[in-house]
C-alpha cells in the first residue's frame, strides 16, 4: 500500500534496539563472575595504559553487568558456582573443572561456563555421583571425585 493512503499515526512502530549484555548471555540472564575473576578483571582495568581504549570500555561493561559471587563460608555438599570439581571417568581417566562465569570461562584449562553442558551437569552433585554430560550429540559420564572451594 502507498504511503500516501496511511495515516501517520498507521505507520510501521520501529523496535527499540537490545544490547546483548557484554557475556553474550541472552537478555535476562544474570551474568555471574565469582569474586576472584572480579578482581583479576579490575586489576587489568588498572594496568590499561589507556584508559579510552576499546579494552578497557569492555571490561567495564563487563564489570557493570556481573554479579559477583562469593565462595561460600561453610563448603557445601555439593558442587557450587565457583567449585573445583575432580572427576573420573568410566576408563579411569581424571579431569578437573572449575565452574566459574562465562567471561572467565577460557582464562584456565578447566575452567568451564556454569551455562556451558559439562558445567549444568556438574552444578548440584556430589562426590560419588555420577554425572551424565551430554554435548554435541555424544553423551560422556563422570564420577564426582573430589569437590574444592
Amino acid at each position: 500500500m502507498s504511503k500516501a493512503f496511511m495515516k501517520e499515526d498507521d505507520a510501521p512502530l520501529e523496535r527499540p534496539t537490545r544490547t546483548r549484555p557484554p557475556s553474550g548471555l541472552p537478555p535476562g540472564a544474570t551474568n555471574f563472575m565469582t569474586a576472584d575473576g572480579a578482581r583479576r578483571l579490575r586489576a587489568e582495568l588498572l594496568r590499561l595504559s589507556d584508559p579510552g581504549c576499546e579494552r578497557a570500555a569492555e571490561l567495564g561493561r563487563i564489570l557493570a553487568s556481573a554479579a559477583i559471587v562469593e565462595p561460600p563460608a561453610e563448603p557445601p555438599k555439593g558442587v557450587v558456582f565457583g567449585a573445583k570439581v575432580d572427576v573420573r571417568d568410566p576408563g579411569g581417566r581424571s579431569a578437573s573443572y572449575r565452574v566459574v562465569g562465562v567471561d572467565e570461562a577460557n582464562w584456565e584449562p578447566g575452567w568451564v561456563s556454569w551455562t556451558s553442558p559439562i558445567g549444568r551437569a556438574l552444578l548440584g552433585s556430589e562426590p560419588g555421583q555420577r554425572v551424565t554430560v551430554e554435548e554435541d550429540g555424544e553423551s560422556r559420564i563422570f564420577t564426582i571425585v573430589r569437590i574444592d572451594y
